[in-house]
């Protein structure tokens, strides 16, 4: 009989030879850690330029780590505050205040272990990491009031201090809404050389700003670094365009319309990307808004606020249903929604003429103050724990004034904080909040003579339109105010007057960019 070790041939007792000190080699790594250093393989904010809606990074590893060893040792700096979650050789770190824009940051590791190595003893340390990534500028949108720039849109760089006109000095901009990339800001102007009915006559346009975006979606990657390039999005031939809002993903365009021919042809229209603009049927309606998710549109319908459905799809999707999701009978207005959507800041108007601030959200209702001044408007900070309003109190006497002023309303207490009082019977000013809730901008504007308005006497229409405000009245010059959030109030709970910085800049309606 052949022994069983005859058959085994040379080469086959030099594979087992090499199989036997390999798998040996290979137990003694495993034992030891590897003698290979642990590393990050990737950063997804490196060299990035983020936003207000970028609130997380991820690091992944080489392998899996001791992870109060990494969490102990990351340094970023600036530091921006968050919290830590794991998924296996991945590591998120979720802000829990937004990163303050116009800054660079700088991101270290150096000193963390690998789960083996702390288990073994041996001590063995990371790969040092560096890495940085930045926010966008702080830069912002305002119309010009004087000279050359009255009536033009203009971008002013905070960060860089540097001030583009966008728009040709024969169009006279009424309103303006940036595109959620920065990448262009969508207007309505009318002709400056038509003065008569130019409010009616608006045309739409879009105007690009100059700067290169980092769009997350692959849709919108269409951008250019030139300024000032004009497109038409939509004329005014047979109908007059009024209101018009833009979503937060830019993709739809909703406009108030009105036929030249009929009168009762009146409501809004939808524009999406691509296509044609196509009416939505609706009852008429008054002031509108997208809401954030960029779905639905919150309208002013008779006594009550209607939310309508706007969905985007394809080319063959048909004309969006007119049955209201929702209808909150008891409002009036809608102000503003938070960033995710899940809440509003809306106005009762109440049968004995006061006026009440309440934040809607899908199981409660929150009466916030009643007052018999005005509420202008309400903005959301970005964690929803604080709605910035600008209101006005009514003055006693026989003469109708109000005192307007900015507050800051605590949504846990409905604790409300005077920040700023500004001049009396100045109900024309616009106020926004920028992306990472550190600062606000406001307006003064000074318009023609408020007898004329008040008394209905028709003015002469100038040879030429300039500047107008919401009204329609010329606005004649306007000061522009930047209002810092930090630290508003004294160890003793007084507001700080002084946060307050006049600009050395001319305009009116100042909108922060996303």
């Amino acid at each position: 009989m052949t022994h069983l070790p005859d058959r085994i041939k040379p080469l086959d007792r030099v594979a087992i030879a090499i199989s036997l000190v390999l798998s040996a080699v290979i137990g003694m790594l495993l034992l030891s850690g590897g003698r290979t250093a642990p590393r990050v393989r990737s950063f997804s904010w490196e060299d990035k330029t983020l936003g207000a809606e970028d609130t997380a990074f991820i690091m992944t590893f080489s392998r899996p780590m001791d992870r109060d060893s990494v969490e102990n040792n990351l340094r970023i700096e600036p530091q921006i505050a968050g919290k830590f979650s794991w998924a296996g050789l991945r590591m998120a770190y979720t802000l829990t205040e937004p990163a303050p824009y116009g800054t660079e940051f700088k991101v270290r590791l150096e000193g963390a272990k690998d789960r083996f190595s702390r288990e073994a003893g041996t001590g063995e340390m990371i790969r040092p990491f560096a890495s940085q990534f930045q926010t966008r500028d702080r830069a912002f949108i305002y119309i010009g009031v004087e000279g050359e720039e009255a009536g033009r849109l203009i971008l002013y760089n905070l960060t860089k201090l540097h001030k583009e006109i966008l728009t040709p000095p024969n169009l006279v901009v009424m309103d303006f809404h940036p595109y959620p990339n920065r990448d262009r800001i969508l207007f309505s102007a009318s002709d400056r050389d038509f003065p008569d009915d130019s409010l009616l006559n608006q045309k739409l346009y879009t105007v690009t700003t100059g700067i290169d975006s980092q769009p997350s979606d692959e849709t919108s990657r269409q951008t250019t670094s030139a300024v000032g390039i004009i497109e038409l999005v939509l004329d005014n031939e047979d109908y007059q365009n009024l209101k018009f809002d833009l979503s937060a993903n830019g993709r739809d365009i909703v406009v108030q319309r009105v036929s030249r021919r009929n009168p009762a042809d009146f409501g809004l229209w939808v524009i999406r990307q691509g296509e044609r603009p196509q009416p939505l049927e609706s009852q008429p309606s008054g002031d509108f808004t997208i809401t954030p998710d960029s779905s639905a549109i919150a309208v002013n319908q008779g006594q009550g606020v209607a939310i309508l459905p706007l969905k985007s799809g394809e080319k063959s999707e048909p004309t969006p249903s007119t049955k209201p999701l929702n209808f909150l009978p008891k409002f009036g207005r809608v102000l503003s929604f938070s960033r995710d959507g899940r809440a509003a800041a809306m106005v009762k108007f109440n049968p004995n003429y006061t006026r009440s601030l309440f934040v809607i959200t899908n199981s409660a209702e929150q009466e916030l103050l009643n007052t018999t001044g005005s509420i202008i408007n309400c903005e959301f900070d970005p964690h929803k724990t604080t709605l910035y309003c600008l209101l006005s109190e009514l003055l006693p006497g026989e003469i109708y004034q109000e005192l307007p002023y900015i507050a800051a309303i605590d949504l846990a207490t409905g604790e409300q904080t005077p920040i700023l009082a500004l001049p009396p019977n100045q109900r024309d000013i616009q106020m926004s909040l920028s992306p990472d809730g550190l600062a606000l901008l406001f307006d003064q504007a000074i318009v023609e003579a408020g007898a004329l308005a008040k008394s209905g006497v028709s003015r002469i229409p100038p040879k030429t339109i300039g500047p107008r405000n919401q009204e329609g009245l010329t606005v004649n010059t306007s000061r522009l105010w930047l209002l810092l959030l930090t630290d508003l109030v004294t160890a003793d709970g007084q507001p700080i007057g002084d946060r307050a910085v006049e600009l050395p800049l001319k305009g009116f309606r100042p909108q922060w960019l996303p």
